[in-house]
């Protein structure tokens, strides 16, 4: 159970309410015990009337009185339950909420690689599946638990002490169900992972499937895809149906150990009562005990069978909360961010494919400057715009921010000077305002709407029913992809960052359009570093500085006119571009 001590500090955090469920339900426990007790009493008061001992009225009031304090005993052990389960289960979602947060944080810190190696669904299934799994452990087993240990602890002795031979015989079977619990637990453990480790499978296939339900349409994959669904399924149904083998064998032997548990009572029981070494009374007792101990003997591999599944859940999350995120936040945070931008012989290699994305790019850009970088696919352009953001460390080289280290920034410090609009616009499933409002909680719909106006998609906002009440599919569906872009900028426009990072995001929008949110961005850009990637001349032009790069090294650097002035990539690239417009 080492990967279930993660979990001890929230039982230290809630300690005072687990304590309180502990007292509780013993307590519980201690009054569900006077019914044996009562019913031998009870039994033995009728044996007494019977032999004349005692008269009718005696007899009849005394036992009115013993059913009096079984159900009263009963009726407590009612209430203390209740309030058991209200104390104990109620700690376990509040361990899953704390979870669930904790695992939900530490997937925000840690770095792209690590969402570039692992997929979705499975973050989903660790986050959802896995942690109510672990909620079990946290909840039901210390219930249950507790209910066993209790009443093994009372009622083990307390048989001991009224007939010792009778209730040697009577745990006789115990020895072998331990055994068999320990041997049967090993195997769940193992098979339990498996199951686990398929529910991420089958996540992250359901998951691709939606989220690429246009490709699958398109290319007619509909049947393959079914196919494929049905062999996961049935690959899941095996695993499931070993694991639900093995759990199948608990209950029957269960049940088969607390039968001849009874068998021993009644015959052993039998065998003294017709010496005459005990009364009918307690062999009704020890019939009594053995029930009640039928459900905490059964439940005992109810709880082996849950701590083991927990105990994968929790390997299987302690596996990403110990991976350690790769941007480390330096601690300086300085008064204002100016914007100075210094790329010092910056050279970058993904660790994930060994790709050299930047070869020792060296270049300065000035407060309020607009950089403008362009090449061909792959040539490092976002990989740059990602190490300003330090989405990545760069592998070799400094890059530094109004002279300071980028390392030595604390990151919250950074990015809230920066406004990024990526490659890609995503969007999130809410309405419009709340998509541009991402990037300043606090606007108002008037300043929605300026920016809106801003990036241009303000007109086409209106013209939908609900306007800015426009609720989005997933991933911004709803939309075009230059209106997605549009409002993406919109997003970063009101933010009011000292950075901007656009890359590419014009692409996919007309050139009547965007030349009027280049003009916007000018206006907006005055006092603010810029840097724009893009495919087209048209959007670096007016940039103070433009970069082009080449399989991640810088071959042309300058302004509009005096790149313009010599042969190259960028001289060739306009030209087409100019040619393909007349």
């Amino acid at each position: 159970m080492k990967e279930l001590k993660h979990l001890h500090k929230y039982f230290r955090k809630y300690r005072f309410k687990l304590i309180l469920g502990v007292i509780i339900t013993i307590i519980a426990r201690v009054f569900a015990l006077f019914l044996p007790s009562y019913a031998k009493k009870a039994l033995d008061v009728m044996e007494l009337a019977r032999d004349n001992q005692l008269s009718q009225e005696e007899a009849t009031s005394t036992l009115l009185l013993y059913i009096g304090i079984i159900i009263g005993t009963a009726a407590l052990s009612a209430l203390f339950t209740f309030f058991m389960r209200q104390t104990i289960i109620n700690v376990s979602r509040y361990i899953e909420f704390d979870l669930k947060n904790e695992v939900y944080e530490h997937y925000q810190k840690l770095s792209q690689s690590f969402y570039k190696n692992n997929r979705i669904g499975d973050l989903m299934n660790r986050i959802s599946e896995d942690v109510t799994q672990v909620r079990m452990y946290g909840g039901p087993v210390i219930m249950y638990g507790i209910t066993t240990l209790t009443l093994f602890a009372i009622l083990i002795p307390l048989m001991f002490i009224k007939a010792p031979e009778l209730a040697m015989y009577t745990l006789l079977p115990l020895p072998f169900l331990s055994v068999l619990i320990y041997q049967i637990s090993r195997i769940i453990h193992h098979r339990s992972t498996r199951v686990q480790e398929y529910l991420s499978t089958l996540s992250t296939f359901s998951q691709e499937s939606f989220a690429g339900i246009t490709v699958i349409k398109a290319y007619l994959l509909e049947p393959q895809m079914n196919s494929d669904m049905e062999n996961l399924s049935e690959e899941g149904k095996q695993t499931s149906m070993s694991l639900a083998k093995v759990n199948a064998w608990f209950f029957p032997l269960m049940m088969l150990l607390i039968g001849i548990s009874n068998i021993n009572v009644i015959y052993i029981g039998g065998q003294q009562y017709i010496a005459g070494e005990i009364g009918l009374g307690l062999i009704v007792e020890f019939v009594i005990y053995v029930n009640m101990l039928t459900w905490p003997v059964a439940v005992v591999g109810w709880l082996t069978s849950v701590v083991q599944r927990a105990e994968a859940s929790q390997k299987r999350i302690n596996e990403f909360l110990n991976q350690e995120p790769e941007i480390i936040s330096g601690e300086l945070v300085p008064e204002a961010i100016e914007g100075q931008i210094d790329f010092d012989k910056v050279s970058f290699t993904y660790p994930d494919t060994g790709i050299e994305a930047l070869k020792e790019v060296s270049f300065s850009i000035k407060p309020g400057q607009t950089l403008a970088v362009l090449g061909n696919t792959g040539s490092g352009k976002t990989t740059l715009l990602e190490l300003v953001a330090r989405l990545y460390d760069c592998t070799d080289g400094e890059i530094r921010v109004d002279g300071n280290p980028i390392q030595k920034l604390k990151l919250d410090a950074l990015r809230s000077n920066i406004g990024a609009v990526p490659q890609e616009a995503f969007l999130f499933s809410d309405t419009l305002e709340n998509n541009i409002r991402f990037g300043d909680q606090e606007a108002s719909l008037e300043k929605i709407e300026e920016y809106a106006r801003k990036a241009v998609v303000h007109e086409n906002i209106m013209g939908f029913n609900k306007q800015y009440q426009t609720m989005l599919g997933e991933r911004g569906i709803t939309l075009s992809g230059g209106q997605k872009q549009r409002v993406s900028i919109a997003r970063a426009l009101i933010r009011e960052p000292q950075i901007y990072l656009f890359d590419d995001c014009l692409s996919a929008v007309d050139t009547e359009t965007e030349e009027e949110i280049l003009s916007n961005l000018q206006n907006e850009s005055k006092n603010r570093t810029t840097f724009l990637v893009s495919h087209r001349v048209s959007s670096a032009r007016h940039a103070d500085h433009i970069l082009v790069l080449d399989q991640g090294s810088i071959i042309q650097s300058g302004t509009h006119d005096e790149l313009l002035a010599i042969p190259g990539y960028y001289k060739d690239l306009y030209e087409e571009q100019l040619a393909s417009k007349g």
